[in-house]
């Protein structure tokens, strides 16, 4: 069914396709009863799949990426499908626009993407009123926050306590963005000082919240770009430790157009997908191995099939994410890999998820 839609949607221009598949998802989201109904055959249950990650239960290591859903308009819908957690966003203190359309491309010989979004979205505020407003989340729903295009990187940090501070109260997590390509000067934030700066920043944000609000503070994880070098990468890894963040996201969409066939490679803006498959993999081994496992690793870029899944938690990965095999895939991408990554865990002798975490690094 999905291979017939998708051959009409990819007719159309790439944005106009997401927004108008958006715009169902998130009308389905609002009938009543659906998502719940929905989520009774799609919801992961193998035990096998189950673990606990900051002190919070996750029934499948599977999510969703940021960038699909960056206003929350379809968190309900995305629960549905299966999905174990979500990560909606990147979102800003201010609404903005975005860049320039065209900003969004596929390459489908490729099985990829490449976007040059800008960080579009209503702004804080308006994610706000839609988080706190929805029922009942049947997943954890994380943040990541970023800062305005027109704010200045020695202002940054400010963005960045803005965010946090109006959504502490409606986000399961916090990922700090420092590794879009497609804000100016924003991949500069990575750097190890003034990462760990930053870092030191949010967190204690995050504590002024918990003392303020008595519940649980948030996780705070960070997203890496894939084009580091790797002395930068490893640098920039032990200033997430030293900060005392709770985890990292390995990787983000890259600069890099190596082996790349269809004419869209020439487009400016990260490219993500199968081209990030062996890439990704390889960032969270290196990751896992720097952290020795103290904080989780999030597996990103290139996860089309259980396998692909099931390699990047043998790399170190204790989760991972999905937004560009959702594309090719289709909707029943989350559930197929809930069902067979709890076959190849148990073909190979593992009990639960996190002992197939690092045995390969």
């Amino acid at each position: 069914m999905y291979r017939r839609l998708k051959s009409a949607l990819f007719r159309l221009d790439a944005e106009d396709a997401h927004h108008l598949t958006l715009a169902a998802l998130g009308a389905a989201s609002r009938v009543p009863g659906w998502p719940g109904l929905l989520r009774r055959v799609t919801a992961p249950t193998d035990p096998r799949l189950t673990q606990t990650l900051w002190g919070r239960p996750f029934a499948s290591p599977v999510g969703l990426a940021a960038g699909l859903d960056k206003n929350a308009q379809a968190v309900p819908a995305w629960g549905a499908l299966g999905f174990g957690f979500v990560e909606v966003g990147t979102v800003t203190p201010l609404a903005q626009p975005g860049n320039a359309r065209p900003r969004l491309f596929r390459l489908p010989e490729d099985e990829a993407l490449i976007n040059r979004m800008g960080f579009n979205n209503a702004g804080a505020q308006a994610l706000h009123g839609r988080l706190a407003a929805g029922s009942a989340r049947p997943v954890p729903v994380w943040v990541n926050v970023g800062k305005n295009k027109a704010t200045p990187n020695e202002e940054a940090t400010a963005d960045y306590l803005r965010c946090v501070s109006a959504l502490q109260d409606v986000a399961d997590a916090f990922v700090v963005n420092v590794s879009s390509p497609n804000t100016p000067g924003l991949r500069a934030l990575q750097a190890a000082g003034d990462l760990a700066a930053l870092l030191r920043a949010v967190l204690d944000e995050v504590e002024r919240g918990r003392v303020r609000r008595a519940r649980r503070a948030p996780p705070v994880l960070v997203k890496l770009a894939p084009d580091l070098h790797p002395a930068d990468f490893e640098a920039s890894v032990a200033a997430v430790l030293a900060s005392g963040a709770d985890g990292l996201i390995v990787s983000n969409t890259t600069l890099s157009r190596e082996g790349l066939t269809h004419l869209n490679r020439a487009e400016a803006g990260g490219l993500s997908g199968r081209p990030l498959t062996a890439r990704s993999r390889a960032l969270v081994r290196d990751a896992y191995r720097q952290t020795r496992g103290r904080v989780p690793v999030v597996g990103v870029g290139g996860l089309f099939t259980p396998g692909d899944v099931y390699a990047s938690l043998r790399a170190g990965a204790a989760l991972t994410e999905v937004y560009t095999g959702l594309i090719y895939e289709g909707p029943g991408l989350p559930a197929r890999l809930n069902r067979e990554l709890a076959r190849l865990l148990e073909r190979d002798g593992f009990a639960n998820v996190a002992e197939a975490v690092g045995v390969d690094a």
